[in-house]
């Protein structure tokens, strides 16, 4: 007879006397029914919250009154590349925190009626294509204020009656991945075989640390790693690892427990990071190595930056752009 834990698996081939989930093959036993019952117990990861209250002052005076969020990165805002990335994972519900200032964010994800008539009378078809795809259906989209910037953590915690009792992904609409396969899709299939939580990282230089929630490791399995605790902007020279956080997170409801405390960690602002290292104790938090990437586009730099890198990704702008940046170089180069 089959273990009981067989029976109520929705995602599952039974062959023989072998157990398929999530296309990697145990057999019935004693020993593994442990690791069966944890994958059937993990829940699709379906929300997403997006944290876009900031006020973006780093960009002043652009931001004075445009969104960070929606600065054009070659063109499509920043926020495009969050919700392309959400999609391709598997993400149903869109939950934004914003704040005061914000509406021209929720207006770019709102249908355009004359601007699309405009394109459909003038037979601009691919134009019309791209405009759609920034339509979102409005069941699934959702807006939430935070009306004081409390931190990362806070924000969070504002979308927790929309979250209820599931995982969910946070994305950073700063933190634009290029990457083959996308970053937060990555991370649901290593979800699938830990559950938990599961945090985006990466290594920088030591000296960089102190900029970073930083890991410490207690099992590096290669592109999973287990975390025994995290530390959120470590002084120089204190930081566990090198491995640092980065903005894409799939995290259990606990998570929200732990922030309904409302504790203040670095900066006197209430810290994801904190919340999640709770977790550690329970053994079920893990970073992933992802591959791809990472453009801060929270600042000027790494927004440049990011600039350069897609512009010559694209290839109706690479032969232009091409030749445009080795004429500077070479004037730059002929000036010194």
């Amino acid at each position: 007879m089959l273990p009981k834990t067989l029976l109520f698996c929705h995602n599952a081939a039974i062959s023989g006397g072998e157990y398929r989930v999530s296309s990697r093959v145990v057999t019935f036993s004693e020993t593994n029914r442990a690791e069966l019952d944890k994958e059937m117990k993990i829940k699709k990861v379906t929300k997403a919250v997006f944290p876009v209250a900031g006020l973006g002052t780093r960009f002043l005076p652009a931001t004075k009154s445009i969104p960070k969020e929606i600065m054009t990165l070659v063109d499509r805002p920043l926020i495009q590349y969050a919700i392309d990335e959400a999609r391709a994972a598997g993400i149903k519900e869109f939950i934004f925190v914003t704040s005061r200032g914000k509406s021209a964010l929720e207006d770019y994800f709102d249908s355009a009626p004359e601007l699309e008539s405009a394109l459909r009378k003038s037979g601009k078809d691919d134009l019309l294509e791209i405009l759609k795809e920034t339509n979102m259906d409005s069941g699934a989209i959702a807006y939430i204020r935070q009306n004081r910037p409390l931190g990362l953590g806070h924000a969070v915690w504002c979308a927790r009656r929309l979250i209820g009792n599931e995982p969910f992904a946070v994305l950073l609409p700063d933190d634009v991945i290029a990457a083959e396969k996308p970053c937060l899709q990555q991370m649901v299939e290593a979800y699938e075989q830990t559950g938990g939580n599961m945090v985006a990282a990466m290594e920088v230089a030591p000296e960089r640390t102190k900029s970073y929630g930083v890991l410490d490791i207690d099992e590096d399995m290669g592109s999973i790693v287990k975390a025994k605790g995290m530390v959120e902007k470590p002084p120089l020279g204190s930081a566990p690892s090198n491995l640092a956080v980065i903005g894409r997170y799939i995290l259990s409801p606990k998570v929200l427990v732990n922030l309904n405390r409302m504790k203040q960690g670095a900066g006197g602002e209430i810290q994801l990071t904190d919340a999640i290292a709770e977790e550690t104790a329970a053994g079920n938090v893990y970073g992933y190595r992802f591959r791809g990437q990472r453009y801060d586009c929270g600042s000027k730099a790494g927004f440049l930056q990011a600039t350069v890198a897609f512009g010559l990704s694209r290839p109706d702008l690479r032969e232009e752009f091409s030749a445009y940046l080795h004429e500077m170089m070479a004037l730059q180069k002929a000036a010194q």
